[in-house]
């Protein structure tokens, strides 16, 4: 719980449902970018799933749970129920992070020859939610600073591509920053701001038990 934020992990999906609006900042296939949501979902798919109606297909289920909208989607064929949940406080924000890990499809940003589509499923999606009331550019300042701690989760537990480079992510990762709007405004949300700090701080907090759990089940 994170102000009213109520967080359901199940082999289904991922949801995190709140009373009230949430600004979001986000890279979701659905309703992505900058807005509003009272209901995230991230929906187990079947590995090696065509995603051709991502949009359909998180409507029907956050439909058939109830959930309030409008939401913002992302599909995983990660187990869902081995989801990780990190917390982390300063002295002017909270945050919570869940995150789910699938790690067959590692990429190194910039150092891939060339673009292509993943060879399978497998994607790291991470959602925080964060007591604050950041500007937009706070956001997607935010957003960047748990891309950067992932990079740095990643490459603390060897995880490597096919020719040896670290790994920055996955072809598919996705991330979602979701804000109360509760608290003091963030002009700014990098890593050395509290905000920044916060949210990065609790997406590590859940990242490094899911990699070492993947890691446990794929030796």
């Amino acid at each position: 719980m994170l102000d009213g934020v109520r967080l359901e992990i199940s082999p289904e999906a991922v949801v995190l449902a709140s009373p009230e609006p949430l600004a979001v900042a986000s890279t979701a296939a659905v309703n992505g970018g900058l807005g509003q949501a009272r209901a995230i979902v991230n929906l187990h798919v079947d590995r090696n799933h065509p995603c051709g109606d991502p949009a359909g297909q998180v409507a029907v289920y956050a439909r058939a749970r109830g959930l309030p909208a409008p939401w913002v989607g992302l599909l995983t064929a990660a187990l869902t129920a081995d989801a990780e949940v990190g917390r982390a406080r300063a002295a002017t924000t909270s945050a919570m992070a869940v995150v789910t890990v699938g790690l067959s499809n590692p990429v190194a940003a910039g150092l891939d020859p060339r673009p292509r589509g993943a060879r399978e499923a497998g994607t790291i999606n991470v959602i925080v939610v964060v007591d604050a009331d950041p500007a937009p550019p706070a956001l997607l300042n935010a957003m960047l600073a748990v891309t950067e701690a992932k990079a740095l989760a990643l490459f603390e537990a060897g995880i490597v591509c096919d020719d040896g480079s670290p790994a920055t992510g996955t072809s598919t990762d996705a991330v979602v920053i979701a804000a109360t709007r509760g608290g003091i405004p963030h002009e700014f949300g990098g890593p050395a701001t509290e905000l920044g700090w916060c949210v990065a701080r609790a997406a590590r907090a859940a990242l490094a038990p899911a990699i070492a759990r993947w890691k446990g089940a794929h030796p």
